[in-house]
């Protein structure tokens, strides 16, 4: 969670969705770019004026005074936070402020929209574990990828969504991608009057049982086996349409422990196992040289409801330790051996949170909204990799190389930098909807999610697709009848 998020790739990522010359304006024309106040708690009070300052050094960026002279508008969201202080020498137990200096955890998340409120572009941005200023630092970093990013054009032209009729689609499922398909609905909305889409967020298992059950329109999953593993006669009736790439990440609570911890699978299957009962097992020890793990039983806290994340998490233990496979393997609702259940992703966050010592799994942006330490993973190089936008565009470039299908799997994805509990989630639809006025706003829709939707998806953690997928998605809409 201390790594800088070098983002460079992710504009490139956001923009490949875009048709060719979506982001070129007229000849000689340089958008003017106005920054919002950020709905930031402190030390970010400033924050404006920081982003303000470090674009106003960028000889390419022209800033506006006001929101009435802008093309381009520029803000967002976030905070942060003291996660623990660093003493200043080896040999000293320093706890507090006065003993140590801060380790910041934290995050940004940053939007570029037109005047029109369509988004652009967006980013999502960490504390250095070294940061003196982390607002400051936090301000360099966003001036640095907007102007990478606007160095591949300008601005995205508006244009209207063909008429519907009034049509309400319903969803169900997946708790993983919420965040990102709430925003979704609600700016597909904005720009759509005529369709109002509902989701319930209560857990891919729930929503894929809803949707065989015809309560609702489509479902999502992170387990590109939902259908197979709950209706395996029923899966050509169903077409599965990646809609963004997120990670899991093991999360922990080690009261007084600002370092970085870091896991093997074979740690983690222990753990889970319930054959690691320890924080200072041996085992964790020889992974984490030089910190101090405190002689603390470690509580287990997984999903008690029927989760793609629990999937997501139960695959790459299966594909990489054969104690877990053997005696566990993967699933929706795995057989826990020990552990306290939660339900959804924020449950998890929270709970892990409330108790000392406990150690869970969340899709990543939960783990920074709930202020929850999140560790390293050694993937397939060797590499304890952290989880960013950059570690996970690392995994499905590397994943990609060898496939490149709509149910790839880009867990345990070989390739330096890449984080091994990447994944894309899916969503679900039938292969034939009869209601004609639905089937047209449910294909509108799925075509938004490949264009405005993957630029709204970084503010919030989550990658935007690989431009192969997301033509082979387009085909696969098209298919539906």
């Amino acid at each position: 969670m201390a790594a800088i998020n070098r983002i460079y790739c992710l504009a490139l990522a956001c923009l490949a969705a875009l048709p060719a010359g979506a982001w070129q304006t007229k000849p000689g024309k340089v958008d003017r770019l106005y920054v919002e106040a950020f709905v930031t708690k402190s030390p970010t009070d400033t924050f404006q004026k920081d982003v303000t300052a470090e674009l106003r050094k960028i000889g390419s960026i022209s800033l506006a005074p006001d929101e009435a002279g802008a093309d381009l508008i520029i803000g967002g969201g976030g905070e942060i936070w003291v996660k623990g202080y660093r003493p200043f020498t080896h040999r000293s137990e320093m706890r507090l402020p006065t003993n140590g200096t801060p380790v910041y955890g934290g995050y940004v998340a940053v939007e570029l929209k037109n005047k029109q409120g369509v988004t652009l572009w967006s980013d999502l941005v960490t504390p250095r574990p070294s940061s003196g200023n982390a607002a400051k630092d936090l301000a360099k970093l966003i001036a640095k990828h907007l102007a990478h990013a606007l160095e591949m054009g300008q601005t995205l032209p508006l244009t209207g969504p063909l008429p519907l009729p009034m049509v309400v689609l319903r969803g169900a499922g997946a708790t993983f991608p919420y965040p990102v398909y709430s925003k979704w609905f609600t700016n597909y909305r904005r720009e759509n009057m005529e369709v109002e889409i509902k989701y319930d967020p209560d857990g891919s298992e729930a929503g894929v049982r809803r949707l065989l059950a015809g309560d609702v329109d489509f479902g999502a999953s992170d387990s590109r086996e939902a259908i197979h593993d709950i209706a395996p006669a029923d899966e050509s009736k169903y077409v599965l349409l990646p809609s963004v790439v997120g990670a899991v990440v093991p999360v922990v609570n080690l009261p007084g422990l600002p370092n970085d911890i870091s896991f093997t699978s074979d740690a983690l299957a222990g753990i889970f196992l319930g054959r690691i009962k320890k924080w200072n097992d041996p085992v964790l020890k020889k992974i984490n040289p030089g910190v101090a793990l405190p002689n603390l039983d470690i509580t287990v806290i997984h999903r008690a409801d029927g989760s793609g994340t629990s999937y997501a998490w139960t695959d790459y233990l299966s594909r990489t330790s054969q104690d877990w496979k053997n005696a566990v393997g993967a699933g929706l609702s795995p057989k826990w051996p020990i552990g306290r259940g939660a339900a959804g992703n924020d449950g998890v966050a929270k709970l892990v949170k409330e108790l000392g010592g406990s150690i869970g799994y969340v899709e990543y942006i939960y783990a920074l909204e709930n202020h929850v330490n999140y560790g390293k993973v050694r993937n397939r190089n060797g590499e304890f990799v952290e989880a960013s936008l950059e570690s996970i565009a690392a995994a499905v470039s590397h994943a990609a190389r060898n496939r490149d299908d709509l149910n790839m799997s880009i867990v345990d994805a070989p390739g330096t930098g890449s984080y091994p509990i990447a994944t894309f989630t899916w969503l679900i639809v039938p292969a034939h909807v009869p209601d004609n006025a639905k089937r047209t706003a449910l294909a509108s829709f799925l075509r938004w999610t490949l264009g405005p939707g993957q630029r709204q998806a970084a503010a919030l953690g989550y990658l935007a697709l690989p431009k192969e997928i997301v033509g082979m998605e387009a085909d696969a809409i098209a298919t539906i009848h």
